[in-house]
């Protein structure tokens, strides 16, 4: 009995064994089972760390972004403070901190990747003209500025030379009345332009005694109105301080009052826009079916009579098939839609577009011919109106005509 009892319990241990060894009968023991339920657990929590890490990693750029896009709209400003100079070199420095990939997740009020980014041309081709030793005779040529380093160069730079060339005995000096711009430059290449109080400032201290100032704007607008409000404050601090004419002259009451500078002005954008063309005249651009749009920037202020004068000056030199508009459409009649309906209406079907500014800038590449669906050529190609729509971005200041113009504005008040 006792050894039937062993046999039994024998039987009963070895199929508990048997059990415990085998497991679940596929070879893989329960303490195995574990072994693997916890890797396979392990695997998961290490793919969740891994989509957290790359979302913080994300937040990171975001945030390093937002820092130098709030440094570059901390810049873009129209007065100068204590803090501008170290503000300008802290935003470039956060700039050239980020990754490519940061760089182009900045956004602000007005920074973007371009602020900084783009490529805009050799800033070493430029003059500040921001030095002393001035002597007794200064030429303040003045303008609201650029940050492209190209258009600057060859535009005002191109007028000042002409300025200096023509009185190799007066000291021509730079200043420009967009801070914002000043701040821009400064930040990103290293150039420093003085604004208007800055320059006055500067030919005071260098004893300058015969002042003459050379707006380069293009008419009696409201930046104009500024610069003669800043200009009355230093007026005790020269023996004489005299102011030229701007491109167009003097406004005039309605858009029937030309002059001989609004003349010139058509003559020489006119001229050169066909010539880039490859037309020998207005009339074989006519008989070829392209109208010349030239755009301006338009304002609220009462010069705004001046680009209606303008159209009526094109029409007395017979310039039928020459348009102007603005980028503010202000007149109502130099409105986009509004001029896309005059030419299509007059009959052409080849388009033209090119600055009526002294400067190809901002406006000029991307209002007028940038790739958005709100520039104007973007707009005139949408209106299906037309066979082919062309741009020339070139400013006003880089012609020989237009400096000259300047030239004589600046003779007519020295030899007063």
């Amino acid at each position: 009995m006792k050894k039937r009892t062993a046999v039994v319990f024998m039987a009963a241990l070895a199929g508990a064994l048997w059990v415990t060894g085998c497991g679940n009968g596929n070879g893989t023991s329960q303490e195995d089972s574990v072994e693997v339920s916890g890797e396979a657990e392990d695997g998961a929590q290490a793919e969740e760390d891994g989509a957290a890490d790359a979302k913080t990693d994300q937040k990171t750029d975001q945030e390093a972004a937002d820092e130098a896009a709030a440094l570059i709209d901390a810049i873009y400003v129209q007065e100068r403070t204590e803090e501008t100079d170290s503000q300008c070199a802290a935003a470039k420095d956060a700039w050239d901190a980020l990754t490519d990939a940061q760089k182009e997740l900045v956004e602000g009020e007005n920074a973007d990747p371009d602020y900084f980014g783009r490529d805009t041309g050799d800033a070493s081709k430029d003059d500040p003209r921001n030095q002393d030793e001035i002597g007794e005779n200064e030429i303040l040529a003045v303008s609201f500025g650029t940050s492209f380093n190209d258009s600057r160069a060859a535009d005002i730079k191109g007028i000042e030379d002409a300025l200096q060339e023509a009185y190799p005995d007066w000291s021509v000096r730079r200043a420009f009345t967009a801070q914002n711009i000043i701040n821009h430059i400064q930040a990103r290449d290293g150039e420093y332009i003085d604004n208007v109080e800055q320059a006055l400032e500067r030919a005071a201290a260098n004893g300058v005694k015969n002042l003459v100032i050379q707006p380069t704007h293009l008419m009696r607008g409201a930046e104009y109105d500024e610069l003669m409000e800043a200009v009355e404050a230093y007026q005790d601090q020269f023996e004489t301080v005299k102011t030229a004419e701007p491109l167009l002259g003097e406004v005039g009451t309605d858009a029937s009052v030309i002059n001989e500078d609004k003349a010139a002005v058509a003559e020489a954008v006119t001229g050169e826009a066909c010539k880039d063309a490859g037309y020998d005249s207005p009339n074989a651009a006519k008989e070829d079916g392209t109208a010349f749009v030239f755009l301006g920037h338009g304002t609220s202020h009462t010069a705004k009579v001046s680009y209606s004068q303008m159209q009526t000056q094109m029409s007395e030199l017979g310039y039928d098939n020459v348009f102007i508009g603005t980028v503010e459409g202000e007149p109502e009649e130099t409105a986009c839609d509004a001029v896309v309906e005059a030419v299509s209406e007059a009959g052409y079907k080849k388009v033209v577009l090119r600055p009526l500014m002294v400067v190809a800038g901002d406006h000029a590449n991307n209002d007028m011919a940038g790739e958005e669906e709100d520039s104007w050529l973007s707009m005139f190609q949408a209106s299906g109106k037309f066979d082919s729509v062309d741009v020339q971005v070139t400013g006003l200041g880089q012609i020989e005509a237009i400096q000259k113009l300047y030239v004589q504005h600046t003779a007519d008040v020295i030899g007063q």
